[in-house]
């Protein structure tokens, strides 16, 4: 009888151990006591049996059950173990937030303002917040579904695109290109380290030649220039006024028309004299032991 009654025991234990571990795993303690809620739903989006319960960022409970209200359709009962110490506000509701993993919790919206209380068993409201999974889903998800067939032609444009002949062409010719830029580039490369230097060189000789001249040009006398080009050309017209008038040899010869036609007869009589001095020296010179003169 000993060793039956050692094997119940060990078993009770061992029910006893399952059942208090589950009920750990679940977040359920035994041994605090704690109120019971109903909270209604028209969607609970996937929440789950021993989900948490939060107030505040702090856990106060966890569902103990989901089930659905065929007495209201449409409605889903979801029934929360809170701790006992907990008092809920009249007028607090309960909020379910969709987390990024798609993970639902449940939030309790405390009306802090009330000074009555829920009392256990009772009925509070709650609603649903999709959270940015949910707003994806509602939102994004019909949006894309409209986009694909707009995709599906956008494509099929790109696939043509890439297949077209002309397209390889256009590439070529890029390529073509970029060669072209990058033999110009070494050609300027070499310009700017060749040629650009000497032209740079030149550049400064010019310019010491152009102070030196500069340099010079301080050293003039600019006044005293002046006043002799302003000599020279009184000087100049002093001539020309000369040239105009009558009373010498250069004013009558340009001014004179007569003085003019007697220089040129006697510039014509003696070139005729020339002329015939030199036709017939004799009559003009004659030496001669034994000869008589040429008449």
């Amino acid at each position: 009888m000993r060793k039956e009654f050692k094997i119940g025991l060990a078993g009770i234990v061992a029910l006893l151990v399952l059942f208090f571990g589950i009920n750990y795993l679940k977040g359920i303690s035994m041994f605090k006591p704690e109120s019971y809620y109903n909270v209604e739903f028209e969607n609970i989006n996937g929440l789950s049996l021993s989900s948490p319960v939060f107030a505040n960022g702090y856990q106060i409970g966890i569902v103990r059950d989901i089930s659905y209200n065929y007495n209201n359709p449409g409605h889903v009962v979801v029934g929360i173990e809170v701790e006992e110490s907990m008092k809920i506000p009249e007028g607090s509701r309960a909020e379910l937030v969709t987390e990024m993993l798609g993970t639902v919790k449940m939030n309790m919206k405390l009306n802090h303002e009330a000074t009555t209380f829920v009392q256990p068993g009772d009925t509070i409201p709650g609603v649903a917040n999709n959270g940015i999974m949910g707003v994806a889903e509602e939102e994004l998800l019909p949006q894309i579904n409209k986009m694909l067939p707009k995709l599906d032609s956008i494509l099929s444009s790109v696939n043509a695109l890439l297949g077209d002949p002309a397209l390889k062409q256009t590439l070529h010719n890029a390529e073509q290109l970029t060669a072209s830029l990058n033999a110009t580039s070494k050609d300027l490369h070499s310009l700017i380290s060749k040629d650009i230097p000497q032209l740079t060189s030149n550049v400064n000789v010019i310019t010491e030649n152009l102070k030196g001249i500069s340099e010079n040009l301080k050293g003039v006398d600019y006044a005293s220039t002046f006043v002799k080009i302003d000599s020279t050309l009184q000087n100049v017209r002093m001539i020309t006024d000369k040239l105009n008038r009558k009373d010498n040899s250069l004013g009558l010869l340009l001014n004179d028309e007569s003085f003019y036609n007697n220089l040129n007869a006697i510039a014509n009589n003696a070139a005729s004299l020339l002329k015939d001095l030199q036709e017939h020296p004799k009559r003009y010179v004659h030496f001669s032991l034994f000869g008589k003169k040429e008449k």
